[in-house]
């Protein structure tokens, strides 16, 4: 291994010597060609070597006794004894001759220059020792060049910090930049859906007529501001037939597409019409002699409806039907005995309660059971809360309530097939679980005419009243209202219209009787009809008035005391 410090140190036959440095301040060396002299032992601090070594670059030369050659230059030089050791570089007077100054960068010193070396060099691999370190000069002596340093580029701590913090302050003020960009997009976006869904709602309050101030006096109590007559409603009428204990149980289901509101009407089968060939009759022997076509334009006729499809409901078909659902729920409101009980005070089929849950059996005995010496409204009534609970628990997919229907195997009527009957009831089944169905009781006088109470709550409200408007040559529509005091009056005036051509409705008898009649038309097409109304009954023109007629005539009359049937 090689001493790094000591170029001619060992059994090394060649011997270098110095000759100057390279553009980059490295010493260049020769083969020397004297003989080596005796080497000398190693000062690592350079104070035996000939040259005087200042390691703190006073400028002073020492003479230091030189036993060693490191440069191998085969010169001896004098050995005076070693002066006093300046350790501090003062350049004080030492002992000897005074040496010229060493130049290690091959310049001449400050007594004179210096040849330089021939250009033949050669290169030592071993570093020199710390004794051949160039003395410096005295800053006055100090001539420095560019080719005489190395320059090492050092990072820049302080210089990488600051663009470390530049670049989180920039970070920083792009991510709240970024951030403030986003919340102002979600605000818009707020703000652009609060607006949309105020619109919408605003839209559908107007749309429903529940804007305050922007309904009319006239649907206020329907809740909408579309005039009821103008409102689109799908109505078919269901025949509820007690095989067993005979009767029947009638209800119109209303579909108001308008309003999005569904309503059971139950017809009391006392309710009085009117058959195509004028006489009057009941709505109970409507449906057993007339059938469901007859009794579906009768009840067209006296209601002002337009009946889409009549629903023939058997009682097997109820009970199959509740069955097919999974019972129904229903508050009831007496306890009904099992019509198949043998013994007197058998446990009841259904108990009165709340939420009492019916199974097909016990819905058809509920909805059929009236109580000795109640009305049929009360049976009635139970029939249509049974309707209420199918309703609820019926699918509200039309394809499953289709399913359901057909699963029947019912003969319905022809102009009401399995699927129109299975989509609407699929409707109703989506506003009955919604809240949005209602059941209500036409009100009917003991004589079976309407109230004028009834035409206002249900026929016009419910059911549209007088939306049909009458087909092209029909026959004019007279409501007649019995104010005379005597019964039969009513009568004779059905049979003068109706051979005079027109139509006959019962308008009932008035509360109070009357002086004289009265012959009333709404709009002003109607007021010929009206004309020729008063002369068909023998009342005088002056009778003839424009007001408000009933909701399903287009001519209402109040007979008074001065109509005289002979007369006419």
């Amino acid at each position: 291994m090689n001493d790094r410090y000591d170029a001619g140190y060992g059994d090394h036959e060649d011997q270098y010597e110095l000759v100057g440095y390279d553009e980059y301040g490295r010493p260049v060396y020769r083969q020397a060609t004297q003989q080596q002299a005796p080497q000398q032992p190693y000062d690592p601090y350079a104070q035996q070597q000939g040259y005087g070594y200042d390691p703190y670059a006073t400028g002073s030369q020492q003479q230091i006794p030189q036993q060693y050659d490191p440069y191998g230059t085969g010169q001896q030089p004098v050995t005076p004894p070693a002066p006093p050791y300046d350790p501090y570089g003062t350049g004080a007077p030492q002992g000897g001759a005074p040496q010229a100054p060493y130049d290690p960068y091959g310049r001449a010193a400050a007594s004179g220059q210096q040849p330089r070396v021939a250009e033949q060099t050669a290169y030592i691999p071993q570093q020199a020792s710390p004794g051949e370190r160039a003395q410096e000069a005295s800053p006055a002596e100090r001539d420095y060049r560019t080719e005489q340093f190395d320059f090492v580029e050092e990072p820049d701590g302080d210089s990488e910090d600051v663009i470390d913090w530049l670049n989180f302050t920039e970070n920083r003020t792009e991510r709240r930049e970024e951030a403030k960009r986003r919340a102002r997009s979600r605000l818009v976006a707020l703000v652009v859906v609060v607006a949309m869904v105020a619109v919408g709602g605003v839209g559908y309050l107007w749309y429903a007529g529940k804007l305050p101030g922007l309904s009319s006096s006239g649907s206020k109590k329907g809740g909408t501001a579309t005039a009821a007559g103008a409102q689109n409603r799908d109505v078919i009428v269901v025949h509820l037939h007690n095989t067993k204990g005979g009767g029947t149980s009638t209800a119109l289901l209303v579909d108001n597409t308008t309003t999005k509101q569904g309503t059971t009407v139950l017809l009391p089968n006392s309710l009085s019409l009117t058959d195509d060939d004028g006489t009057t009759t009941t709505l109970a022997k409507s449906v057993d002699g007339d059938g469901s076509s007859g009794t579906r334009d009768s009840l067209d006729t006296a209601l002002g409806t337009d009946i889409e499809g009549t629903w023939r409901l058997d009682t097997p078909y109820l009970q199959n039907l509740v069955d097919l659902i999974g019972n129904i729920e229903v508050d009831t409101n007496a306890d009904v005995p099992d019509p198949a009980a043998k013994k007197k005070g058998a446990e009841p089929l259904v108990h009165q309660g709340k939420d009492q849950t019916l199974s097909g059996k016990s819905a058809v005995a509920y909805a059929t059971y009236r109580a000795p010496g109640e009305a049929q409204n009360a049976q009635l009534e139970r029939f249509g809360q049974v309707m209420a609970g199918v309703l609820r628990k019926m699918s509200s997919d039309p394809t499953a309530a289709t399913t359901t229907v057909q699963t029947l195997a019912q003969i319905l009527d022809p102009s009401l097939t399995d699927k129109d009957l299975g989509t609407f009831l699929a409707k109703l089944a989506d506003l009955a679980k919604g809240g949005d169905y209602k059941t209500a009781l036409l009100p009917v006088q003991s004589d079976g005419t309407m109230s004028a109470q009834a035409s206002a709550s249900v026929v016009k409200d419910v059911l549209g009243g007088a939306a049909k408007s009458p087909d092209q040559g029909s026959a004019v529509r007279v409501s007649v209202q019995n104010a005379t005091g005597a019964k039969g009056n009513t009568d004779k005036a059905r049979v003068v219209l109706l051979n005079g051509g027109f139509t006959f409705l019962e308008g009932g008898t008035a509360g109070t009787t009357s002086a004289t009649s009265k012959v009333v038309y709404t709009d002003a097409k109607d007021k010929a009809n009206a004309t020729e109304v008063a002369k068909t009954l023998g009342l005088p023109g002056s009778s003839v008035a424009k007001g408000k007629t009933t909701s399903n005539a287009d001519v209402s009359v109040i007979l008074g005391q001065d109509y005289k049937p002979s007369a006419s």
